[in-house]
């Protein structure tokens, strides 16, 4: 059994990966400003990790850590400065991890960090260029070259998880399934754009699968995290229309699409799958379905 540190554990990635490590055998750890109540299994610690030093890892001593802690409210993650915030806490938890004799670090990149003009079929990671333009993507990219090059003169094993266009329970209200969904569950009109935009889509609870399972592995540097599989936007839309029962209400072509948005942003899977020995579990439309569900439960 390792000890494991997981940061940012109530955040939307956070809440759906203690259960697959708890399910993998180890002593988990969990961190947040307001910790929750849930698994006995789980040792929770309130600690801000913006608030200077991580004393909290210190006093775990985890061999593994898993870190997802970040600033991502809806549509101000982009620019905020608060990025800047968090890459300097980030190297701060590294530090203090390092200095713990931890041996294996984990942490939540971005599909952002590459170059969405190059409109390539697949973002492969040894061969896409990586060059972002927004503050979001430079402060992700801009944290993974540091730490790597920490990792290897402090020691320990480190691996960067870019995560594509993940959505499921628990999202942000405002982002285009739940928007959708709620809209069609509430018998309103759902207006969107006319979707052509490519994207790969995965399930929050196969993210977190997909992150448990790159922590157990001994993988490292970038990984691609989603499904390989190049969905149109429309073709979600008019899934939530189908099992939501209001196709009726989609209004496809109703908004704009945002100038400079990139037609086609797909994961390359290969490392994910043959190296980590990790594929997805839910389908897109049982996805949808689930989340779906919920939201109307509530």
């Amino acid at each position: 059994m390792s000890r494991v540190l997981v940061t940012g554990a109530t955040g939307f990635v956070g809440r759906h990966v203690l259960d697959p490590l708890l399910r993998a055998g180890h002593e988990v750890h969990a961190v947040a400003r307001r910790p929750a109540d849930g698994d006995p299994r789980v040792t929770w610690h309130a600690a801000d990790l913006l608030e200077g030093d991580p004393d909290v890892v210190g006093e775990i001593e985890p061999e593994l850590l898993l870190h997802l802690a970040w600033y991502a409210e809806h549509g101000r993650f982009w620019s905020s400065p608060q990025n800047l915030n968090w890459v300097e806490a980030s190297l701060r938890l590294l530090r203090a991890f390092a200095g713990a004799g931890g041996r294996r670090a984990v942490l939540a990149g971005t599909c952002a960090e590459y170059d969405w003009s190059t409109g390539v079929d697949a973002y492969d990671e040894a061969s896409a260029p990586v060059r972002p333009v927004t503050l979001y993507g430079a402060a992700k990219h801009g944290l993974h070259t540091v730490a790597a090059a920490y990792a290897a003169q402090a020691g320990f094993e480190l691996a960067w998880g870019r995560i594509f266009f993940l959505y499921g329970p628990g999202e942000a209200p405002e982002r285009l399934v739940p928007a959708v969904a709620r809209s069609l569950l509430a018998g309103e009109p759902a207006e969107t754009t006319s979707g052509t935009q490519v994207r790969d889509f995965l399930h929050v609870s196969d993210v977190a699968a997909a992150f448990a399972a790159l922590l157990d592995s001994d993988v490292r540097g970038p990984v691609n995290v989603g499904s390989g599989e190049p969905v149109r936007i429309a073709d979600v839309v008019q899934l939530l229309g189908e099992v939501a029962g209001r196709p009726d209400l989609l209004r496809l072509g109703a908004l704009p699409t945002r100038e400079g948005e990139p037609e086609r942003i797909v994961a390359s899977v290969r490392r994910l799958r043959e190296e980590v020995g990790w594929a997805p579990r839910i389908g897109l439309r049982e996805g949808l379905q689930d989340t779906v569900a919920r939201l109307r439960d509530r």
